[in-house]
């Protein structure tokens, strides 16, 4: 049967995450719905390259179906978007090899994050960006996110929720931008754990508002403990931007960054 991979877009604010919920509406579960009008079937499942929490945005989101149906890739997102509500839209779709793995295939995920300093806060993007009215020093926050940079054991910056065992991970760059009162944290790296990003935000934020020391982000990873680390930034600031399945790929946006 041949496996599309679709590539979603989604406004995060009204879903409870990406995952299928029971009773609370999520991405999946609005994905899951359109596929199976298009199937006319009970059920149909698929696969993202991962999950995002209640209010986390998608930019690009990959997930991957089967299907028996003879739909071009070119009139697929055509079909979904049709049946999908307002606050998802399919970017694009492609047919990929029956062994492919939307989320075991994935070597490396790009993260954003938006926040904004501003004395006022605009009411219409309190779903968009984290608002925090006071001010950064930018320095310190690069300082601390070039020890953040490499191969380590992010237990202390992952929620205890997580089931995951392995928290080693690798992070290729932390890059910090500020454009007035408007602020950009972009996070790439081979995976991130349960709630990591905005741990990592959380705590950086703190290193720009002199609430801790850029020194202290190699004590948080050694002592492999949460309550070291600062606090989970809101979710409303966090988009998935990208996930790469081609180390060349990845190894191209990388360097055209640097």
């Amino acid at each position: 049967m041949p496996r599309v991979l679709a590539t979603l877009s989604y406004d995060g604010a009204q879903f409870h995450g990406y995952q299928r919920q029971s009773n609370d509406r999520s991405v999946q579960g609005e994905l899951e719905r359109a596929l199976r009008k298009i199937h006319k079937a009970d059920s149909w499942r698929s696969t993202s390259s991962g999950r995002t929490d209640a209010g986390v945005h998608g930019m690009r989101q990959p997930v991957h179906f089967d299907t028996p149906l003879s739909i071009s890739e070119e009139r697929w997102p055509m079909a979904l978007n049709s049946v999908l509500p307002d606050d998802i839209h399919v970017l694009r779709c492609e047919f990929v090899s029956e062994s492919f793995h939307a989320r075991y295939d994935a070597i490396g995920k790009e993260y954003v994050y938006h926040v904004n300093t501003s004395i006022q806060r605009n009411v219409f993007k309190r779903h968009y960006v984290h608002h925090l009215p006071k001010k950064l020093e930018l320095d310190s926050m690069q300082k601390a996110a070039s020890n953040l940079v490499g191969t380590h054991n992010f237990t202390s910056f992952s929620s205890p929720k997580t089931d995951v065992v392995d928290k080693v991970r690798t992070i290729y760059m932390i890059d910090i931008v500020q454009n007035g009162q408007d602020w950009t944290f972009r996070f790439i790296g081979s995976g991130f754990l349960y709630q990591m990003v905005r741990v990592l935000v959380g705590t950086l934020l703190e290193v720009g508002l002199r609430e801790r020391q850029p020194s202290e982000i190699e004590e948080i990873l050694q002592g492999q403990d949460r309550t070291l680390a600062g606090k989970t930034a809101p979710a409303c600031g966090l988009y998935l931007s990208q996930v790469f399945y081609e180390q060349q790929e990845l190894e191209a946006y990388l360097k055209k960054l640097q």
